[in-house]
């Protein structure tokens, strides 16, 4: 049975948990914005230049150079956006792993202490009962121990297919500015 002042403690932990939580999510959606307010202002800014480009335009082969031209830093710009935006994710999403690993170990610490408890107390003739809850705790944490590595894993190749899918599209527009030119 837990006293007042442990479910005290563990009420202000699991508060600062959520609080902490939340700041994080918070500080995710800043940077976003602040990406997205970046990115707006530079397009705002090239777009500008590009039209000044377009109007002093003499002949159609200095348009289509200059249409050309767009097209590498374009796609190089998207796959920069797309890589932040990517590493913003997955930054917080790193930091909720980290603490439901956390939190996950420590209730799972608590638990094996009521179990170990429970097994002391437990009265003569229980001990195949007692065997058996060990045993299925034990499995438990066998099988969410295997989870978290299997999304872990999951987690480095979606990020490695990212990245194999940017410098792809970045190499394609590179080679396809390239035969235009």
């Amino acid at each position: 049975m837990m006293t007042v002042e442990q479910l005290m403690a563990s009420h202000k932990s699991n508060m600062e948990t959520l609080f902490g939580l939340t700041s994080k999510a918070f500080e995710g959606v800043e940077k976003i914005v602040e990406l997205n307010l970046t990115a707006s202002k530079a397009a705002l800014a090239e777009a500008n230049t590009h039209t000044q480009s377009m109007l002093s335009v003499k002949d159609a082969q200095e348009l289509l150079a200059l249409q050309s031209g767009l097209f590498q830093p374009l796609a190089e710009k998207t796959a920069a956006y797309s890589r932040h935006l990517y590493d913003i994710a997955t930054g917080t999403t790193a930091e909720f792993g980290k603490n439901f690993e956390g939190q996950a170990a420590e209730a799972q610490k608590k638990f094996m202490g009521l179990v170990d408890s429970a097994a002391k107390n437990a009265p003569a003739g229980s001990e195949s009962a007692v065997a058996i809850m060990k045993s299925s705790v034990a499995a438990a944490t066998n099988a969410l121990e295997s989870v978290q590595k299997a999304v872990k894993q999951a987690t480095e190749m979606a990020e490695a297919n990212f990245n194999a899918v940017a410098a792809t599209a970045t190499n394609a527009t590179k080679q396809a500015t390239a035969k235009k030119r």
